[in-house]
């Protein structure tokens, strides 16, 4: 994780949003001989190689042509406890949960089996081009300490917070509100800020939080500044159904949170695929997030998400792979994923590959509060980026060899490339990842 001494010019082709493209034209700026500038862990220069050669000509070069330079991919929803349980294919949600997710969440007691999972965790996001994200922890606080650990020795953004439910689940995920209190307290004084961790009030959903759970939610954002919240919002058909039970006061999920205050700029919301005109508009006004998981809905048979609406009421969206309800860790294939669905919704949008590489990276930096840090490659950002480089003769390798334009090249990126593509990680200049293949090198 040691940053390059001084400064280097790295050449390759390279692919950014700086702006969103749902609103703007043009978003996406891409340079075919590409150089990417970085000193001190910043990016102080994009743009055309000659010309940046020119202008800086004592900054030695690394020739990385036969790849690509992406900014660095960032997850806005991931559960660090099931990587185990991915490919539970078959179920629904809630059976899901039962069968699957919550047996596997119930052995994070054990810490040392958690410190486990959390160092495959967190190598599996860096391995995947995973940058920064936004994660559900354990239910119990030494397991998301290990996360938190976990993440800051290998380097990425991870911003996560203790599982918080009392009613509902297993019972050993079950914790008194004051429990949690004091234990999301404590987590919120070592890690907030420390590094690049940040904390995330973290309920797991309203079906499982009552509403003296949602009140500890609601006080610890009070008292301590710049904290996340992150949340499930109508993801599945019965859970929405069940949770009107529960709340009768609410006229509908949305409602649940925000009597809390649990609704603002500093919230994601994951899935929201059955949401109401209503709630639309309040997500908007509010300035929370949605995370958009579409590998995830369509395994558990969510829905299709409605992304037409979301962007016409003005909700800010972004991806997340949801693992393990999802297929994996690659926020490529979410991308695609999220590419296909919206062509056989009902409503769906047209999406090109500004849009995917957008909702990839700088829409969940939106999200999380660090649009100004990270996301694309504006002079004075962090230099956060993934290299990719197909492996010689894979589908990819060959479908580049013509030259393209560049959106038919990202196309192909998000449509062919995986983990296997994935060279190096940086976060601030700091190599966290780096795979190499013999002979191509």
């Amino acid at each position: 994780m040691i940053p390059f001494a001084g400064g280097e010019l790295l050449r390759a082709p390279l692919f950014h949003t700086p702006r969103n493209p749902f609103r703007d034209s043009n978003a996406l700026e891409s340079h075919p001989d590409g150089g990417l500038l970085i000193r001190d862990g910043r990016v102080t220069g994009c743009g055309d190689y000659s010309s940046l050669r020119d202008a800086h000509p004592d900054v030695p070069t690394r020739d990385l042509r036969g790849g690509f330079l992406l900014p660095g991919f960032i997850d806005t929803h991931i559960h660090f406890p099931q990587l185990r349980v991915l490919g539970s294919l078959g179920r629904s949600l809630l059976d899901w949960l039962e069968e699957c997710a919550l047996p596997e969440e119930a052995r994070m007691a054990d810490h040392a089996y958690a410190c486990r999972a959390a160092h495959g965790f967190v190598r599996a996001l860096a391995s995947h081009g995973t940058t920064t994200a936004l994660v559900f922890g354990a239910h119990f606080a030494p397991a998301t300490a290990a996360l938190f650990e976990a993440g800051e020795s290998t380097g990425l953004r991870i911003a996560a917070g203790q599982v918080l439910s009392d009613r509902m689940l297993r019972p050993e995920l079950h914790q008194t509100p004051e429990r949690a209190y004091r234990e999301s307290k404590s987590l919120i004084e070592r890690f907030h800020r420390r590094g690049r961790s940040r904390y995330a009030v973290t309920p797991r959903f309203a079906l499982s939080t009552s509403e003296a759970m949602l009140e500890v939610c609601q006080t610890l954002l009070r008292e301590h500044q710049g904290l996340l919240f992150q949340t499930h919002l109508n993801e599945n058909v019965q859970e929405v159904a069940e949770v009107a039970r529960l709340f009768p006061w609410a006229p509908d999920y949305l409602a649940v949170y925000e009597r809390f205050g649990l609704s603002g700029p500093n919230a994601v919301m994951a899935h929201n695929v059955h949401a109401t005109d209503s709630e639309l508009d309040r997500l908007a006004a509010r300035g929370a997030t949605v995370a958009h998981c579409p590998c995830s809905n369509a395994s558990l048979g969510s829905g299709l998400f409605p992304l037409r609406r979301h962007v016409k009421a003005g909700v800010r969206c972004a991806l997340g792979t949801d693992v393990g309800g999802g297929t994996g860790f690659g926020l490529l294939k979410e991308g695609l994923q999220a590419y296909l669905l919206q062509r056989i919704a009902p409503d769906g949008m047209l999406l090109d590959a500004g849009h995917l590489l957008y909702l990839a990276t700088l829409a969940g930096a939106e999200a999380l509060g660090l649009g100004d840090e990270t996301g694309d490659f504006r002079t004075g950002k962090s230099a956060d980026f993934v290299y990719l480089r197909p492996p010689a003769e894979s589908p990819l390798a060959v479908v580049l060899e013509r030259e393209q334009s560049p959106e038919r090249v990202l196309s192909a990126i998000f449509t062919l490339a995986g983990a296997e593509s994935v060279r190096e990680v940086r976060v601030e200049g700091s190599v966290v990842y780096r795979s190499s293949i013999p002979g191509e090198e």
